[in-house]
């Protein structure tokens, strides 16, 4: 397996306004993401990642049934399918972060990876829900608990053609309890696609995943959509999209406000340099950790 890998972070802004209707929303975002996939496939990438969920707005700044007719199965739904024609088409591994509905009234926020011969292998639900007020407006907000239920499969790491793939989806980054076990799990590297606006958690945005970055010995990608999505205009998604090494470097950043792809490399060698100068995994002490489960 080669030392490097080149990895491409998809940032973009949903043009969409959101009282079209949700195949609309499906059909413009699909089109606008395979171009932009197309192009990280002109530039070497061997794997992509896109934006949580990232066929719509972000829909769950109200809370409305109409966005529930955007969930599908994973696999087996159509935008997965497209998707593995075209990771099979560029040989490139795909992380696509979209709506599931496991049966009927049953959604969970889900990434589906695709290895790059177009061979579905799994994905990850999202494990943390949240359910919180956007700033100082009441009808907007951070509204998953009425989309979503909280994940289950636990914290799986795809063996890929170029690595070893982890996903942790936007709010499950402020658990460090998950980002943990990925590392245990054996990632090389772990993308967390986001839909994020400027004045909640901004501050955090450098501060929190290169830590997990750090703290674990692995590459993080971290991927957040941009600009603002009528008619809530809950907040500017703020973009800068990243990939950072296992010693905190930010390797690459994305531009605030416009669409992007950050194309940036993977090299094995610092993730066992970082590992054996530190020493985390063997100086762990799991035996004192009981009270993290208990409590």
């Amino acid at each position: 397996m080669s030392r490097y890998v080149r990895i491409a972070l998809i940032q973009a802004k949903h043009e969409l306004p959101g009282d079209r209707s949700v195949e609309e929303h499906k059909q413009a975002a699909i089109e606008k993401h395979v171009a932009m996939i197309e192009e990280a496939a002109a530039e070497g990438a061997e794997i992509a990642c896109l934006q949580e969920l990232f066929f719509a707005p972000y829909f769950c700044a109200e809370q409305s049934p109409k966005w529930y007719q955007a969930a599908e199965p994973v696999p087996g739904g159509p935008t997965v399918q497209r998707m593995q024609e075209v990771a099979k088409r560029h040989e490139m591994v795909l992380v696509v972060p979209l709506y599931e509905e496991a049966m009927p009234g049953v959604y969970y926020n889900t990434a589906a990876v695709i290895d790059a011969d177009g061979t579905y292998l799994g994905k990850y639900r999202k494990h943390h829900i949240p359910h919180v007020q956007a700033g100082d407006r009441p009808e907007t907000g951070f509204w998953e608990k009425y989309y979503f239920k909280p994940g289950t499969g636990g914290y799986p790491v795809f063996a890929t053609r170029y690595g070893k793939v982890g996903v942790y989806i936007c709010y499950d980054r402020h658990f460090p309890e998950g980002a943990r076990i990925l590392g245990l799990n054996g990632a090389e590297i772990v993308f967390n696609p986001s839909a994020t606006v400027a004045g909640l958690s901004e501050y955090l945005w450098k501060l929190e995943q290169p830590a997990h970055a750090v703290a674990n010995g692995y590459y993080v990608g971290a991927i957040n959509r941009v600009g603002w999505e009528a008619p809530w205009n809950m907040g500017e998604f703020y973009g800068q999209s990243y990939l950072v090494d296992p010693r905190g470097n930010f390797v690459k950043v994305a531009a605030r406000d416009q669409d992007e792809i950050v194309i940036a490399d993977m090299d094995r060698e610092v993730i066992r340099e970082v590992r054996e100068t530190w020493q985390f995994y063997r100086d762990r002490r799991p035996e004192t950790y009981d009270t993290l489960v208990s409590t």
